[in-house]
């Protein structure tokens, strides 16, 4: 795959280039019609409600579309549980059984056994990227297969991925284990085959569902490992604050250059090591991040606390995008572009969420 850009015209571009209905037949195959833009939709720089106008406005008939659509308010879905839960542990129901709660070496090594699996992994180590449907079946190995429990594992892949939402990654790999959902996931080798192109047999996940939910932990996936991330953020660069201007606070998960870009305004990126000790990323991401950040005109940036922010340069006036895990920020919150901001709240399940969502995006 090509990497992803990082100029807005070109994030643009590709929003202008989605087919929808083309997206909703394909999606789940690994060469379907994706569209490439959860890395810009997780790191701010776009929004579901941007991307589902564009597509709206160019005359798509919404029950036409309603698969890609629906796609959308997941991801506005997921925020909308952070704000109410602690996604970081089980929020339904406890995953049983649990083998252990560490990592398997098997999967660290891209060397699960199951060719799709495996490629997806030296990909996500190349690229930053993994597709949705492979990320199911992974955490469908390593949580319901062999058993571990999800809180590792899916720190692992946030580490990695370009399009890491703390919220999107934790409540799925919850899902497929059982810990926010009824049932868990399952996929054998035929359903991957199917969706992965690749024609692969006598594998551990080659028979039917019955015989794979009762299998034995596979014998490679026994041994673990304990992971430290690390992440490596850049030094401070701020040059100069004029103290009669707001400060526009930027971080992580907002990187929005069009916000409030008609104002005369200090913009900083604000990198918190605390932040990213709990929300670990690699080289690849801040890498990214910093070069998106290039679209957003005179930014600086700042490592360190919200409260050395604040102090060091006596900030009086910080403007800030709201977000779950911007709690500790002060100063003017505004709301993000959500695809319906009156719903809010939390939803048990997305089949709530969208039943109340959807008579708003119709009208």
């Amino acid at each position: 795959m090509e990497a992803f850009p990082t100029s807005y015209q070109s994030i643009f571009d590709k929003i202008d280039q989605i087919d929808p209905i083309k997206y909703g037949k394909t999606r789940n195959h690994i060469d379907g019609a994706v569209t490439y833009l959860s890395p810009y939709i997780s790191r701010g720089v776009i929004t579901t409600n941007q991307v589902l106008n564009h597509v709206l406005k160019k005359g798509f008939a919404l029950k036409d579309i309603e698969s890609f659509v629906k796609e959308l308010c997941w991801r506005d879905y997921f925020q909308r549980v952070a704000q109410h839960k602690n996604v970081a542990f089980d929020i339904k129901n406890p995953q049983s059984p649990v083998f252990s709660k560490s990592f398997p070496k098997a999967v660290l090594e891209a060397q699960t056994g199951i060719l799709a699996i495996d490629n997806a992994i030296h990909l996500l180590y190349q690229s930053g990227y993994m597709h949705n449907h492979l990320r199911m079946y992974l955490a469908s190995i390593v949580c319901n297969i062999a058993q571990y429990h999800w809180s590792l594992p899916s720190k692992w892949l946030y580490y990695h991925l370009l399009d890491g939402d703390f919220a999107s990654n934790a409540c799925s790999w919850q899902w497929v284990a059982g810990a926010n959902s009824s049932k868990k996931y399952y996929a054998n080798q035929e359903n991957i085959n199917t969706y992965t192109k690749l024609v692969q047999s006598n594998t551990f996940l080659d028979c039917d569902y019955e015989s794979l939910v009762n299998s034995q932990i596979p014998s490679h996936f026994i041994e673990s490992l304990d992971l430290d991330f690390q992440t490596k953020l850049p030094e401070s660069n701020i040059h100069s604050i004029n103290p009669q201007w707001p400060t526009y606070v930027y971080n992580y998960y907002n990187l929005d250059p069009l916000w409030g870009a008609d104002v005369n305004a200090n913009r900083i990126l604000l990198l918190e090591p605390d932040f990213f000790s709990k929300f670990p990323v690699s080289e690849k991401c801040i890498q990214f991040v910093l070069d998106l950040s290039k679209n957003i005109k005179d930014l600086q940036i700042f490592t360190g606390s919200f409260k050395e922010l604040e102090s060091s340069f006596k900030l009086d006036k910080i403007v800030y995008k709201e977000y779950p895990l911007n709690n500790h920020y002060k100063g003017i919150e505004v709301s993000r572009d959500w695809i319906c901001e009156s719903i809010s709240g939390y939803f048990p399940s997305f089949f709530a969420y969208w039943k109340k969502i959807n008579p708003f995006i119709n009208t």
